[in-house]
């Protein structure tokens, strides 16, 4: 790649959540529901010495992708991690009921979730579990009608809950800068100890849980470069594909958890003492062709 080229881009990566959906969906068609200047923060934050955000993290649009109605959530990552507490997430699941009612009333809206976080708001517990939930809930709903595209960028990744949601997407877009896990880095070295897993060993965690490993296993659909323009074009090419079909063998990767059963009984029985690598990885979930 050129020098020319590189500098010809706009990085995805360092967009805000609201410009990187407002770069998603067509220009002019850009509407913010449930905005900051609605007031929707959080209850809990302020009583723990945290200072709210007006939107609570996440932004919700309504908008317009290549002609066709769709809705846009993304989770702002620089806002306390991009968790998710009761207000983001029951503005996600929102959304998500909503797009699905639009769709049981004939109009086929679309929905991409920007997900830039690190799952779950540890000040407000069980009630930002539940929200999750209820976006499981949504997302299996939803695209039952029309697809639901995930996008994981940069720079905080997608953990916890969330990554089940990410999981559960129609598709699932992924930079190199990306990485999606159950578990951050931090927390499992806290659990298991540095020996397990060293959160500092970048090389390490993005040859493990990094966009370009995730893609090549499976567990994304497709991979993108850090370019606006880029992502734009391939979420614009998904929504537009008919629904998902499940349950099928190319279906949703939540229909297909027989295979990912024998892949992880094929590992303890294998190599569940030695820890794993880039390539044993590959060489469990295979390796895209």
């Amino acid at each position: 790649m050129n020098r020319a080229t590189l500098l010809s881009r706009e990085s995805f990566v360092e967009l805000t959540a609201r410009a990187r959906a407002q770069a998603l969906l067509d220009p002019g068609t850009f509407r913010e529901l449930a905005g900051p200047f609605d007031g929707l923060t959080s209850p809990w934050l302020a009583r723990q010495g945290v200072v709210p955000q007006g939107d609570d993290g996440v932004v919700v649009a309504k908008g317009r992708i290549d002609g066709q109605p769709a809705v846009v959530m993304a989770i702002e990552g620089a806002f306390q991690g991009g968790s998710l507490g009761e207000v983001g997430g029951a503005k996600i699941s929102g959304a998500l009921e909503l797009a699905a009612d639009d769709n049981r009333n004939g109009v086929p809206t679309r929905a991409v979730i920007l997900f830039e976080t690190g799952g779950v708001r540890l000040q407000e517990a069980n009630l930002g579990l539940a929200s999750i939930a209820e976006i499981h809930a949504g997302i299996v709903d939803l695209r039952r009608y029309q697809p639901v595209i995930g996008v994981i960028a940069g720079q905080v990744g997608c953990f916890g809950g969330m990554s089940i949601a990410a999981a559960l997407c129609s598709a699932l877009v992924v930079t190199r800068e990306a990485r999606l896990g159950l578990n951050g880095p931090a927390v499992i070295e806290q659990e298991a100890g540095i020996g397990e897993y060293d959160s500092r060993d970048r090389p390490f965690i993005w040859g493990l849980t990094g966009g370009e490993q995730r893609f090549a296993t499976g567990l994304a659909d497709r991979f993108v470069d850090d370019d606006t323009a880029e992502v734009r074009n391939v979420v614009a090419d998904l929504v537009a594909q008919p629904p998902t079909p499940t349950p099928a063998a190319d279906g949703p990767r939540s229909e297909q958890y027989v295979h990912y059963q024998q892949c992880i009984a094929a590992y303890v029985a294998g190599d569940a003492a030695h820890q794993p690598d880039p390539a044993m990885v590959r060489r469990y979930l295979g390796e895209r062709k």
